[in-house]
């Protein structure tokens, strides 16, 4: 019965197509698998296929894919070549899903420290053995005359000088509880403290050390600005400007200025002042005017108060440097009495020749 009976053309034409596809598949598969895709002598198969030559690529026909038999045979007689080094290969014994777990801390242990030598047990200062209390007087302005020292105390000696600034002074040993001394003058001259210390000459016994002050005398804080002096030096008047005010105040011989400074002599360049309580004596210079340009003078800023400032100010008497106006000894800021003036008068070019008010012009 034939395939095609029955069917249409286009059914024929589906037909004769597929069957040509199946032809050219086998053909394909024939091609590329050879004729072990079709089987063969089984006894054939399993003799080992001899190597076949080497032909020269110029001199070869065609190339033919090896047979699985080859492939086989390749596969179990090539040997393994594994190198653990080779990046593609993971190192032996090595699990990359397990974690790295430090190793425990060692135990910190500090350098050791030389041993470090202890210090010095310090050495406790001996107590003196003689031993000063108070004196009298405890304090002294300086500048005054030579004076007594009472030094009251305990476990003196006959031996025990008295040092004062550590210069030896000559003492009387009155008792264990007293000594005596008298200190010059010129030991108290300036002011300061001063070391008072009791010692033997040998250096063997001392006491403890006491400060004795020597203070600064009190001092007049008033300036010395001018004077008037009269004839005979009889009652001579200087004048002072005191700290703060701008009035100036006169003072003759002997007066007593601030409470305690007497004034004992006046001269144009210094006064010189006797402090009533304790007879010490100061002496002042007068203020001179700055030469420098300035109108100021020392303690007076922009010059004498209550002066001009162009005004040079007063000055000692010198015959070549009386300014203009001043008077010789009186200071500029002092008031001047100025008479008045008596009325202009026009003088006139004639001459009345009449004597009377006859009217004879005689």
């Amino acid at each position: 019965m034939a395939v095609t009976a029955g069917k249409t053309t286009a059914e024929r034409n589906k037909l004769i197509a597929a069957s040509l596809l199946g032809l050219l598949a086998i053909a394909a598969l024939y091609f590329a698998f050879g004729r072990s895709l079709f089987g063969g002598n089984s006894s054939a198969a399993s003799k080992a296929t001899p190597t076949p030559k080497a032909t020269p690529a110029g001199t070869r026909k065609d190339i033919e894919m090896p047979s699985a038999t080859e492939q086989d045979f390749a596969y179990q007689t090539t040997p393994i070549d594994y190198r653990p080094g080779n990046a593609y290969a993971p190192d032996a014994g090595r699990n990359i899903f397990a974690f790295y777990e430090p190793p425990l801390p060692t135990p910190y242990s500090p350098t050791p420290l030389p041993p470090s030598t202890p210090p010095p047990t310090p050495v406790p200062t001996p107590t003196p053995e003689m031993l000063v209390g108070f004196m009298m007087p405890q304090n002294v302005f300086a500048g005054s005359k030579s004076f007594k020292l009472e030094i009251n105390g305990d476990r003196f000696t006959p031996e025990a000088r008295i040092y004062f600034s550590q210069s030896e002074i000559p003492t009387t040993f009155i008792s264990a509880q007293k000594l005596m001394a008298d200190i010059p003058a010129n030991f108290i001259a300036q002011e300061g403290p001063r070391q008072i210390i009791i010692q033997t000459p040998d250096g063997k016994k001392y006491s403890n050390q006491v400060i004795f002050q020597v203070q600064a005398p009190p001092r007049p804080t008033f300036q010395y600005i001018g004077m008037i002096a009269r004839k005979r030096y009889n009652n001579d008047t200087a004048y002072f400007l005191e700290g703060g005010k701008t009035t100036p105040f006169g003072a003759r011989l002997n007066d007593v200025v601030g409470g305690r400074f007497r004034l004992i002599n006046i001269s144009a360049s210094e006064v010189i002042f006797e402090d009533t309580s304790l007879g010490f004596k100061h002496k002042i210079a007068i203020v001179k005017q700055s030469t420098s340009g300035s109108t100021g003078s020392p303690g007076f800023p922009g010059g004498r108060p209550g002066a001009n400032p162009i005004d040079p100010g007063f000055m000692p008497f010198n015959p070549g440097n009386i300014p203009q106006g001043d008077i010789p000894g009186i200071p500029s800021n002092i008031p001047r009495y100025v008479p008045p003036q008596p009325p202009n008068r026009n003088p006139t070019d004639k001459k009345d020749v009449d004597d009377n008010d006859d009217g004879d012009n005689l």
